[in-house]
């Protein structure tokens, strides 16, 4: 299964020299869709609670490995997932790929929502596993610091 959660806003304040990463990336949680709608309705009532925590977030704080001035580069990204009231700790990593002013990234993680609180929304005949694999893809421009 497949879903999406649209992008609310972002900013990411890098310094490639120094290795420092702060801002926020925010997801609108009740925007989740994955083409089946009972399935939806059950993730944003049940397993999600949307309309109680209607945002998802990722704050980073730290970046490890190296960032390259041109082409790609693949890092480790520290911060705090906001999810269902609650921030994680987490470390993701991160396929960064600069070209000129223009960026992209993407990355892949496991979210263990069990673990983190939330329902398991399995029932009798349909199991369902405690974590999700969550990915990203993010692609933007770059602005000289001040």
């Amino acid at each position: 299964m497949h879903g999406t959660f649209q992008l609310k806003r972002c900013q990411i304040p890098f310094d490639p020299v120094s290795g420092k990463i702060g801002g926020e990336v925010v997801f609108d949680a009740t925007s989740g869709q994955t083409a089946n709608g009972s399935r939806d309705r059950k993730m944003h009532r049940d397993v999600l609670e949307t309309e109680r925590y209607p945002e998802i977030t990722f704050r980073p704080d730290r970046v490890e490995g190296k960032v390259a001035m041109a082409g790609v580069s693949t890092v480790r990204v520290h911060g705090l997932f906001g999810i269902h009231g609650a921030e994680h700790e987490i470390v993701v990593p991160v396929e960064v790929n600069l070209n000129g002013d223009r960026w992209t990234a993407s990355s892949q993680f496991p979210v263990p929502y069990a673990k983190w609180g939330m329902k398991n929304p399995s029932v009798l005949f349909l199991r369902v596993g405690d974590s999700v694999d969550v990915e990203f893809h993010g692609a933007g421009t770059t602005s000289p610091g001040p």
